[in-house]
């Protein structure tokens, strides 16, 4: 049972995580990348500057160290010639002073030694992880430097990026429906171009009628002017006028008729 809690609470960590992941600004999620950056050199030159103390420090000691010693030494050097000198003159205690001086000279000069060698080994140590240290902050520093340079270039990607969203974003408008009472521009165009047609092919038929009547028209004419024609040249000709066909067909209708009857 816990583990199935703590399994459904990672995924509702995750799930949070990835909806402020996606509703973030990615110019403050870059201001804050740049922040931390800069954070964290800070934090490291901190710490390369307790390293560079530390071996300066050491540096100090040691050369303290070895200037005691140079005086230790020279110190039991003199002792020892007083020792002999009162030694010579008969002074015995003066020369156990001396000597006991001399001794307690060569103790010093011993436990000097001995801190000498420890702070040169604690030096050398110091020197390189002073070294490693400021190549450290050097390296970083440049890579500081580096994000700095990369976060101008990244905003105008990122300016560009919004521009070219607010222009998808506009040329996909331009097909879509503005409104539950509007139409768009596509149905638009197909109304005028249907009505266009149906207009244009109206036309066409009221052409083809027009054209019709007119050849009718114009074939009756000639027909007239055909048969005025005849007629002239019958007059010239002295000869009688024919009667129109229907004009045969009524006689002839007639006479049988009387026929019959």
């Amino acid at each position: 049972m816990w583990k199935a809690i703590k399994r459904w609470w990672k995924y509702l960590g995750a799930k949070v995580g990835l909806k402020l992941e996606e509703s973030a600004d990615p110019k403050v999620q870059l201001e804050q990348a740049i922040t931390e950056a800069r954070e964290q050199h800070r934090k490291l030159t901190e710490q390369a500057a307790n390293v560079i103390a530390n071996q300066k420090q050491t540096q100090l000691k040691l050369d303290r160290a070895m200037d005691e010693y140079e005086k230790a030494n020279a110190s039991a050097r003199q002792a020892l010639l007083l020792t002999d000198q009162e030694t010579r003159a008969g002074n015995a205690d003066k020369a156990s002073s001396f000597s006991s001086a001399a001794e307690s000279f060569a103790n010093k000069l011993i436990n000097l030694e001995k801190q000498i060698d420890d702070l040169k080994k604690t030096l050398l140590e110091a020197t390189q992880q002073s070294e490693r240290a400021k190549q450290m902050v050097a390296q970083n520093s440049a890579a500081l430097q580096k994000k700095l340079a990369e976060r101008e270039k990244l905003l105008s990607q990122l300016d560009q990026a919004k521009m070219q969203e607010q222009m998808s974003t506009a040329m996909t408008q331009l097909s879509e429906t503005v409104g539950d009472d509007v139409p768009t521009f596509e149905q638009v165009r197909d109304k005028i171009e249907k009505r266009l047609a149906k207009a244009q092919a109206t036309s066409d038929l009221t052409g083809a009628t027009v054209d019709t009547k007119m050849l009718e028209v114009e074939q009756a004419q000639a027909s007239a002017e055909a048969q005025a024609r005849l007629s002239e040249l019958r007059t010239e000709l002295g000869l009688s006028t024919a009667p129109p066909p229907e004009k045969k067909v009524e006689e002839g209708q007639t006479q049988e008729g009387t026929a019959t009857g």
